[in-house]
């Protein structure tokens, strides 16, 4: 991946965006060190879709942990005096 010093990725942003849409993602440095990356929307939604499973995929793993579906319950409370039935 092509990499843009923090300075120049400010300086020619116009350039930065095209070169990321044309050439895919570009990488943002700063002192020498990959802080940051431009990467182009379709590529973006698709990584975010990747990354968050949905319900029914979470449900039909193996390791599936339904005792987080529902709050548990609080105790209930009784007036004081009030006879046990």
């Amino acid at each position: 991946m092509p990499s843009w010093p923090v300075q120049d990725a400010k300086a020619r942003f116009s350039e930065f965006l095209d070169a990321c849409v044309a050439d895919g993602p570009q990488v943002v440095t700063r002192r020498g060190v990959e802080t940051a990356v431009l990467v182009p929307i379709e590529r973006w939604r698709r990584l975010q879709a990747a990354a968050r499973p949905s319900l029914k995929q979470l449900l039909m793993t193996d390791t599936a942990r339904t005792e987080t579906l529902t709050p548990e319950r609080a105790k209930p409370r009784r007036r004081p005096g009030m006879p046990l039935r």
